[in-house]
């Protein structure tokens, strides 16, 4: 199954997608940059003090969340293993289409390019800090088998009232237990039945301030040992 999706810009002058069939874009519409910045790197990623995390990001997408912490890995001298999950990847002209890497640092453009030409269903080693594993294939139906466990988990499919399956408390089970002890778990929902059943499944829950033009996020932290 194809999904139509048409380029956008957004606030801070990045590219997102928006797509007509659902009435919904990947991206905020106040910066897609600004919102992958802040949700998934200062709220997840730059708060979790491992050396070397594990990363899952739910919904590879356009690529932004990977290659924003495929240079932040970079800055810091970080490794980085980047499991991202997605069922319907971009069209290369789709790829070819973003403005990601004139919007970024000079290294963007290629590092950028590496990330999605990276084979799926398999380690790839980007560069020296970052290894990428692009699984083609639906969270919802996916078993984690050979998957190291994670330290920071981007959740960020589509919202709850879109794509409510990937929202399930099922799903989010299963997540929590592939995560390891502390784990950081980042959304940019924060909807009081998603708080719950994050909750519910043993995460540590707190509202965060939103990025711009959402008033909250949510954050949660895996407390227990316990699976």
């Amino acid at each position: 199954m194809e999904m139509y999706r048409k380029i956008i810009e957004t606030a801070d002058g990045s590219h997102t997608l928006f797509v007509p069939g659902m009435d919904e874009q990947y991206h905020s519409v106040n910066g897609a940059i600004t919102e992958s910045e802040y949700v998934f790197l200062e709220k997840g990623f730059r708060y979790h003090q491992a050396v070397a995390p594990n990363v899952f990001e739910v919904g590879f997408g356009t690529g932004l969340n990977a290659l924003l912490t495929a240079l932040e890995a970079e800055k810091m001298h970080r490794k980085i293993c980047y499991t991202s999950i997605e069922k319907y990847p971009l069209a290369e002209k789709e790829i070819k289409a973003l403005n990601y890497g004139t919007q970024l640092s000079a290294c963007a453009p290629k590092l950028f390019e590496q990330l999605h030409c990276a084979d799926w269903n398999r380690e790839v080693a980007v560069s020296e800090h970052f290894v990428l594993h692009k699984i083609n294939a639906d969270l919802c139906t996916y078993t984690f088998t050979d998957e190291k466990n994670f330290d920071i988990v981007y959740f960020d499919a589509f919202g709850p009232d879109k794509q409510p399956a990937m929202w399930h408390p099922e799903v989010f089970q299963k997540i929590f237990c592939a995560c390891n002890y502390n784990a950081v778990f980042v959304t940019y929902s924060a909807k009081g039945e998603i708080r719950r059943r994050l909750q519910r499944c043993g995460f540590k829950m707190e509202r965060l301030p939103g990025p711009p033009g959402k008033r909250q996020m949510l954050r949660g932290i895996k407390t227990n040992f316990d699976n």
